[in-house]
């Protein structure tokens, strides 16, 4: 059945192989030193420095295991190459998104259901990824490292000139928005002609007003998204009431250079623009809060997801010694010297020191109290980010009826496969909750 899945991706994956033109990333022939060669590729290149430091500190201290670390550019895409060849590292490292779906889905992942260092990861993380799978599957086949955060940032020195105090209700962020705006302040600047950019607020709202879950509901035939993300959709466009003129002809870059410079007081986004924020001016003071989306406090959510997790392949022929380098991984540490280089948010439990910028959110991460990005289960090809730039464009009166409307269409074509595999799924466990 594994090897039928395989086959299945490979076909998909074929064009990919061929548009990359990457034929590179060969396996690692072991050299004759009585070591076990486990290789691990990871898909972050902006932590190659980390991996590095770690890559080296792993074999200064274990004399019958070797570890070679990749971290190439598209890794995602060599990663998907080798797998179509069938020349498999030990470990791979990836985000919890529709990559680790679709690597899950074929049968490539090795359930570690026996990995003790599980037992120190937080429930939520590992919940998150339970989430992911396109059908549902037995066992754990990841061990969540470290995820990012996304709110609102905020300039802290700018809030305690005016004495504003952090929103906990979508009432109070919109007079928040309204004082701001009276004291002759930009309350938001957006780089919205990067589409990717329109679903950072998008997420941060949902996480508030959907369950965690939605997209397996759709694709269970148990709800749609006309109904469940019309607040969502509405409350993301409200925003562009407090945005600079026309912020779909800026960039990321520009907004996170605008922020920097004070030109905006707040900022919808991820923890992963505060170093490129940083870049432009070391010395702003940065915090953050979570989106307050609902009327409830109660209910607000922390927006954060798995940046970073480890999967040992299926095809691994050193299982134990790939589990010697998760534990070498998680070692506090270790996992301490990440989150200081990459301003991360660890996925183990324990007592970690946080960036500052994170402040805001500390109380959320240490409780647990987060969900996922609802864009970690949307198909790339669906090009959900334009779809909704394309909406916060549109001024029409009908313009959410339609955006919402595209969105169910389009979900249901995009996600055929995965939909009818579900049903088939359901009809043979109709016990499955």
């Amino acid at each position: 059945m594994r090897r039928k899945k395989i086959a299945a991706v490979s076909v998909t994956l074929a064009g990919i192989m061929a548009a990359a033109g990457v034929m590179s990333g060969c396996s690692l022939s072991g050299g004759d030193n009585g070591k076990i060669r486990i290789e691990m590729i990871q898909y972050k290149p902006e932590a190659v420095d980390v991996f590095e430091e770690l890559e080296k500190k792993f074999n200064e201290t274990h004399d019958d295991i070797e570890l070679v670390i990749d971290s190439p550019n598209d890794a995602t895409t060599i990663m998907k190459t080798r797998f179509i060849r069938e020349d498999y590292p030990d470990i791979i490292g990836i985000g919890g998104d529709m990559n680790y779906s679709n690597f899950l889905d074929a049968g490539l992942l090795m359930d570690i259901s026996d990995y003790e260092g599980l037992d120190n990861i937080k429930e939520a993380y590992l919940q998150m990824d339970k989430e992911l799978e396109l059908v549902p599957q037995e066992g754990v086949y990841a061990v969540p490292y470290v995820a990012n955060a996304a709110g609102v940032l905020y300039n802290k020195d700018i809030f305690d000139q005016y004495g504003w105090e952090i929103p906990t209700t979508w009432d109070e962020f919109m007079e928040l928005c309204e004082d701001i705006e009276a004291e002759g302040l930009q309350p938001f600047y957006f780089g919205f002609r990067d589409t990717w950019t329109c679903l950072a607020p998008w997420n941060a709202i949902a996480v508030d007003l959907v369950d965690s879950d939605i997209c397996s509901q759709v694709n269970r035939g148990e709800a749609n998204f006309t109904d469940n993300y019309r607040e969502v959709a509405e409350k993301t466009k409200a925003l562009l009431d407090y945005a600079q003129d026309d912020p779909f002809a800026y960039s990321y870059n520009d907004a996170c250079t605008a922020f920097a410079r004070g030109e905006a007081v707040m900022y919808p986004i991820g923890s992963y623009a505060v170093p490129q924020i940083q870049s432009v001016n070391p010395d702003i003071n940065i915090d953050s809060f979570v989106m307050p989306a609902s009327e409830d406090a109660s209910v607000n959510k922390l927006n954060s997801g798995n940046d970073l997790q480890f999967s040992v392949m299926a095809e691994s022929e050193h299982k134990e010694a790939a589990y010697e380098v998760l534990d070498f991984l998680l070692e506090d540490e270790n996992v301490q010297f990440y989150l200081d280089d990459q301003n991360a948010v660890p996925c183990k439990e324990g007592d970690f020191e946080l960036a500052p910028m994170l402040d805001g959110m500390k109380t959320y991460i240490e409780e647990g109290n987060l969900a996922d990005y609802q864009d970690h289960h949307y198909p790339s090809e669906m090009a959900v980010d334009a779809m909704i730039q394309t909406y916060l464009l549109d001024n029409g009166e009908n313009a959410t009826d339609s955006f919402l409307k595209k969105f169910d269409t389009e979900w249901v074509r995009y996600n055929r496969d995965t939909i009818r595999n579900l049903e088939e799924y359901m009809e043979e466990h109709p016990d499955a909750e």
